[in-house]
């Protein structure tokens, strides 16, 4: 079972590199100029598919990487 496990979680962790380095790099996060206009800022559909994808992803991550460390 530990096989599968570590299969698993390099697919996983490729899985998590590729839809991070997908994101849109163009934001930046400057705190003294965004704060006038934080309450405007949207992401729109594809931006926040993959945001929510990147979270469930790193869970399953570390959800896998903690059961992988229980069983071996």
């Amino acid at each position: 079972m530990a096989e599968y496990l570590k299969i698993f979680e390099v697919i996983v962790s490729l899985l998590l590199i590729l839809i991070i380095l997908i994101q849109n790099k163009s934001v930046t996060l400057n705190l003294t100029s965004m704060s006038w206009w934080m309450n405007q800022v949207k992401k729109r559909w594809p931006e926040k598919v993959l945001h929510i994808a990147t979270i469930v992803i790193w869970v399953i991550f570390v959800l896998n990487s903690i059961i992988l460390f229980m069983v071996w």
